[in-house]
């Protein structure tokens, strides 16, 4: 509560003004601030931090025979550079065959569209059941569940991630967020060969030629 007092010296002088002191009480301020407080503690949404999924292999037994049988079409191998270079190959390395090496980026037209290309049935059907849970058609639970089993479609492409010492974390971390925008559940990090890196400096060499 503000309170004015006035200053009284006894005899006023004529058309002097009167001098006046003005005392502010914020004592009811503090319980105020406390209920505010207490308010927002209760009723703002704590921030939920920011995961990413991270497919673990499975415990369950694999015979030698079902383990060599991917088709080499499925087999995509991602080899992450230096200067925030990538490239990319599919199946078998055909390490005499540059032109089978094929240079992209981290961008949505780069990486990400080529591994929504090769697996465009599981992004679709992914897609569509995004759309249900957004018009609550189907529980969290539920999406989860059918989630899994749409990427267990037995034509999805298999990525093998081959970071070089020269690439940095970030680029790690950027290519496993393109594996779960677009829906691949079978990826595995490796180290890279020496083969892979001669591969990738022959394929500089050559375009190095070519201008």
């Amino acid at each position: 509560m503000a309170e004015v007092q006035e200053k009284d010296k006894g005899e006023k002088k004529k058309g002097k003004q009167k001098k006046m002191r003005i005392h502010v009480d914020f004592t009811p301020m503090v319980d105020m601030n406390m209920l505010l407080i207490c308010f927002f503690m209760l009723a703002t949404t704590m921030s939920i931090p920011q995961t990413m999924e991270i497919s673990m292999p499975t415990n369950d037994k694999v015979s030698e025979e079902e383990q060599t049988q991917i088709k080499e079409s499925r087999a995509i191998t991602v080899l992450l550079c230096a200067n925030d270079e990538l490239y990319y190959y599919i199946g078998q390395p055909d390490y005499d065959n540059i032109s089978s090496l094929k240079k992209t980026n981290y961008t949505a037209s780069g990486l990400r569209a080529f591994l929504i290309g090769r697996n465009k049935n599981v992004v679709e059907k992914l897609t569509e059941l995004k759309q249900k849970k957004l018009h609550l058609e189907i529980t969290e639970e539920e999406y989860r569940e059918q989630s899994e089993e749409i990427k267990k479609d037995s034509n999805s492409p298999i990525v093998i991630i081959k970071p070089s010492e020269r690439s940095n974390y970030k680029n790690l971390i950027d290519a496993l967020d393109e594996m779960h925008i677009c829906g691949i559940s079978k990826y595995a990090i490796v180290d890279i060969t020496d083969d892979d890196e001669s591969f990738i400096e022959n394929a500089k060499t050559a375009n190095l030629e070519k201008l």
